[in-house]
């Protein structure tokens, strides 16, 4: 078990969902961490020296040991600081908690990312596949508070990409991905995220 005296420090982005997720996760734990905004069109020789491999954020350096890639460090936070558990303690339900993690960035995730720069029949294809994957989610958060059940948990942080981030996106591009006529289960569990003091935060505001 980590102890206070630990050096935390995160390489982030403002902006980045994943980095916001390293953030929320800490801020839960409550772990003091120093934040490094780092320019992802210029890297800085740190971050090119802690994440040698992918060269991206986030980054977390915990006494001058990196860590990378957001669910990998997700998970070690949770192994190291293991007051307020974001994953599950039974098996099957970790397992779970990973599927459905894997399944926002492999699949909700990287079809909402070329909703991004198309136009016309084109997009309106991508949004209605991101719109078929969406379902799965809210089929998922049925007579549930949050994705991790009554209280915020690993699922809810990673999802976060969906409630802020594609949310955000849909003001860029002009069309509606997530209408809340069509996911209300979603727009309700969004609600409860921002009541999350925790949330408050660490929610991205706009510059």
């Amino acid at each position: 078990m980590a102890e206070r005296s630990d050096e935390v420090k995160l390489l982030g982005m403002w902006a980045s969902p994943f980095s916001r997720r390293i953030e929320i996760a800490l801020t839960l734990k409550g772990v003091p961490f120093e934040f490094s905004e780092q320019d992802i069109t210029n890297k800085s020789p740190l971050l090119l020296l802690s994440n040698p491999v992918h060269k991206k954020i986030p980054v977390l350096l915990h006494n001058g040991k990196p860590i990378s890639e957001s669910l990998v460090i997700l998970e070690y936070i949770d192994d190291t600081w293991q007051n307020n558990p974001i994953l599950p303690q039974d098996p099957y339900e970790r397992a779970t908690a990973r599927f459905w993690a894997k399944f926002v960035d492999e699949q909700i995730y990287v079809s909402a990312m070329k909703v991004v720069g198309k136009i016309g029949e084109e997009r309106d294809a991508v949004v209605e596949a991101t719109r078929d994957l969406l379902k799965s989610l809210e089929k998922e958060l049925v007579g549930k508070d949050f994705l991790g059940g009554k209280s915020l948990g690993f699922v809810d942080i990673v999802a976060t990409l969906v409630a802020f981030w594609l949310m955000r996106t849909e003001e860029i591009v002009g069309v509606k991905v997530v209408p809340v006529e069509m996911f209300p289960e979603i727009h309700r569990w969004v609600k409860n995220l921002l009541e999350l003091g925790v949330i408050k935060k660490c929610y991205p505001s706009r510059r």
